[in-house]
């Protein structure tokens, strides 16, 4: 029986195809066009990728909430576009002969043949070399997923962490007094202020510090007084803040035993202080601080009262020894501050309080509310950014190992369309024809997260430093992040097999 066969000359889709068409090209001309043609998309990749960094710097450049030095003078200059450019040459000298070095030493028509579908040591050759640059994506991809999934966990652990006080609806102002004057005249003249703007409707309490939290501080030391005379060991440092009556409500820090300072306070002598949990334990461990009596700055106060530790300096940094002193000592050099806590938005009682505070100092500079949530904010900024820009890569990761694994996959089907018609025509479902297409795919995904995963193991030891609160081997982010990876590899292969299921044998077979 005589099987008559059609066979269909096809347009040219590819340069290949369409330089084979031509008389007497020969094969080192066909290389040297290949090469070009990989210049040309690699200096157009280059472009692109320049113009979306011009963009990402200037954008990322007038973000104030990012609090990272010098972006503001990060450039994309000559010696920028230099590496650009030398990186596009050598992904074109490197990667783009490849397909060159298949013309470079045979016909041109028989290559084409072995390209058509039926070539089995070309198709076991290239397909292993396609394979393995598949299995490399995969492999990167999965060390910047789980790279990406440990600085997200850090940072959500560090937007976890408990403050010791309460950043939201509270607001901050910069105030200005003159350091000489005498302690009960400040005393006076900062009673006034708080009660007025206290009295404002919307305001819930208010209060002055000479600091806000998630900046500089100065230190002293602090030691129980005892019967016998003290040394310099018996002094622990201590961070010391300047503060009011009102001002732990207003900052909505929580006192746990004693009581606020009271205006009185201020008046008599100020000898009292408040002190945190770290420097209770410290100098009356398993003992109530309350009513003993501490020495700090040459001076003695008795404790008033004991609040809660509070992260000053940051959220990854221990609250450590805080101790905080009526506000008629001396303030630091960075002024003075007046925080106040409300439901309102800072910009409905900037106008009101701005009033009332030049009624009492006529010289009071206008200056701007500063939300104490965005002073957290932009301590926590540079962690922000960098879980951004390895998010990003590890999404750009992603991307191309889905297109790498979708590209590979659907060349084979396409070469492959003759025989899945032949095991159609002999009664093999679509699903079977599905099932190992999909097979296919996850055999790439499985070796390549096989090797990311060990890849990943030793990489997140180096980046150990910048975890917070989370393992390196986490096995939460690295199940978390495999099964992402094995599932976009199972989509980007469902894809092509849902097109070889629906091969049409008569068709397969005709243009084989």
């Amino acid at each position: 029986m005589t099987i008559h066969t059609i066979v269909e000359s096809p347009r040219p889709t590819t340069l290949l195809e369409l330089l084979s068409s031509l008389p007497h090209c020969p094969a080192r001309s066909a290389g040297v066009l290949l090469l070009t043609e990989s210049m040309v998309f690699a200096t157009a990749g280059a472009a692109l990728g320049l113009g979306l960094a011009w963009f990402a710097i200037r954008y990322l450049a007038h973000q104030g909430s990012i609090a990272l030095p010098l972006l503001s003078m990060v450039r994309v200059d000559g010696t920028v576009l230099a590496w650009a450019l030398l990186i596009a040459v050598a992904a074109a000298v490197l990667f783009g002969p490849a397909a060159g070095l298949r013309t470079s030493g045979g016909n041109l028509q028989e290559l084409l043949k072995d390209s058509g579908g039926h070539g089995a040591s070309e198709g076991r050759r290239h397909g292993r070399l396609r394979s393995m640059l598949v299995v490399t994506e995969i492999a990167l991809a999965c060390v910047l997923l789980v790279g990406a999934g440990l600085l997200l966990r850090s940072f959500l652990r560090v937007l976890d962490v408990d403050l010791g006080f309460e950043p939201s609806h509270a607001a901050a102002i910069g105030l200005d007094f003159d350091d000489a004057e005498k302690p009960a005249m400040r005393a006076a003249k900062w009673q006034d202020i708080v009660e007025r703007i206290s009295s404002i409707p919307g305001v819930e309490a208010a209060g002055i510090s000479d600091n806000l939290p998630m900046s500089r501080n100065r230190g002293w030391g602090i030691a129980a007084k005892g019967k016998q005379k003290l040394n310099d060991r018996d002094f622990i440092p201590v961070f010391v803040y300047i503060v009011s009556p009102g001002y732990l409500k207003a900052m909505g820090m929580h006192l746990l035993q004693g009581r606020d300072m009271s205006w009185q306070d201020l008046v008599e002598n100020g000898n009292v202080v408040i002190i945190n949990e770290t420097v209770a334990r410290r100098l009356w461990p398993a003992q109530s601080p309350i009513g003993r009596t501490a020495i700090a700055g040459g001076a003695e106060s008795q404790v008033i009262g004991l609040i809660a530790d509070v992260r000053q300096t940051g959220a990854e940094v221990d609250a450590g020894a805080q101790m905080y002193l009526p506000a008629t000592k001396q303030f630091g050099p960075e002024g003075a501050f007046l925080v106040l806590r409300s439901k309102l938005p800072p910009a409905a009682l900037a106008r009101s309080v701005m009033l009332t505070l030049r009624r009492i100092d006529p010289g009071q500079p206008a200056t701007e509310f500063k939300p104490i949530q965005a002073l957290v904010d932009h301590a926590t900024s540079p962690r922000r950014f960098f879980v951004l820009l390895v998010g990003i890569f590890a999404g750009l990761g992603l991307l191309l190992a889905s297109l790498g694994i979708y590209g590979v996959i659907s060349y084979s089907v396409t070469r492959q369309r003759p025989e899945i018609g032949v095991r159609m025509a002999l009664g093999a479902t679509q699903t079977r024809v599905q099932l190992d297409v999909i097979g296919s795919t996850m055999r790439l995904a499985l070796v390549g997260i096989s090797i990311g995963s060990v890849a990943a193991l030793a990489v997140s030891r180096l980046i150990a430093s910048l975890l917070f609160r989370t393992a390196p081997n986490d096995p939460l982010t690295f199940v978390g992040m495999v099964v992402l990876l094995g599932a976009v590899a199972l989509l980007a292969g469902y894809l092509p097999a849902r097109k070889a299921s629906k091969t049409d044998p008569m068709i397969a077979l005709r243009s084989n």
